[in-house]
């Protein structure tokens, strides 16, 4: 009994270990999306496939490169400059799990105009993030991970079936309950 229960720890310990994503795992591939050349390509490389693959766990870790201040060779046309890693870091956040624009970026935008032909809806956001401090957006951000209204929040673009969407408002809500 004791062999058993030993081995099933480490295998359930192995597990638990093989899906987190560690700063250095996602600093590493951030640096590979960082080499391409058009902001427009970010999520069609195979390190974001990798990023996005990990799913909802990790948007705490690409928060915290949100800071970061390098700038990249990836050139954006919204944004007539080259974005920094932790442009590209808001973007593989959004792109895993849209964020409410403006709640966390202060930002109202009506006429909902983005960036033409660029599916990285953030992006026409970043000179606001960038003017009210990446700091401050980092901050607003982890509240929002956070928050009870993140239970219910329906993206502008949700990238999850109707089925992942419910059994994932499911698993929320029950974390919420646990927690309390």
């Amino acid at each position: 009994m004791k062999k058993t229960t030993t081995i099933l720890f480490a295998i359930l310990l192995n597990f638990n270990v093989g899906l987190s994503q560690t700063l250095p795992e996602i600093d590493s591939l951030l640096n590979g999306i960082s080499e391409i050349e058009n902001s427009k390509g970010i999520t069609k490389t195979g390190q974001a496939e990798k990023i996005i693959a990990f799913g909802e766990s990790s948007l705490t870790t690409l928060a915290e490169f949100f800071t970061d201040t390098t700038i990249t060779k990836v050139k954006s046309e919204c944004q007539e400059r080259n974005l920094t890693k932790g442009e590209i870091a808001i973007i593989m956040a959004d792109r895993i799990e849209g964020m409410p624009y403006a709640t966390i970026t202060g930002v109202q935008n009506c006429l909902l105009t983005f960036c033409t032909g660029n599916v990285n809806l953030i992006e026409y956001y970043l000179w606001a993030i960038k003017d009210s401090g990446m700091e401050n957006f980092k901050e607003k951000y982890k509240k929002w991970l956070l928050s009870d209204d993140r239970i219910e929040w329906r993206p502008l673009i949700d990238y999850k079936t109707k089925k992942e969407r419910k059994k994932e408002i499911r698993k929320r809500k029950r974390e919420k309950r646990r927690a309390k």
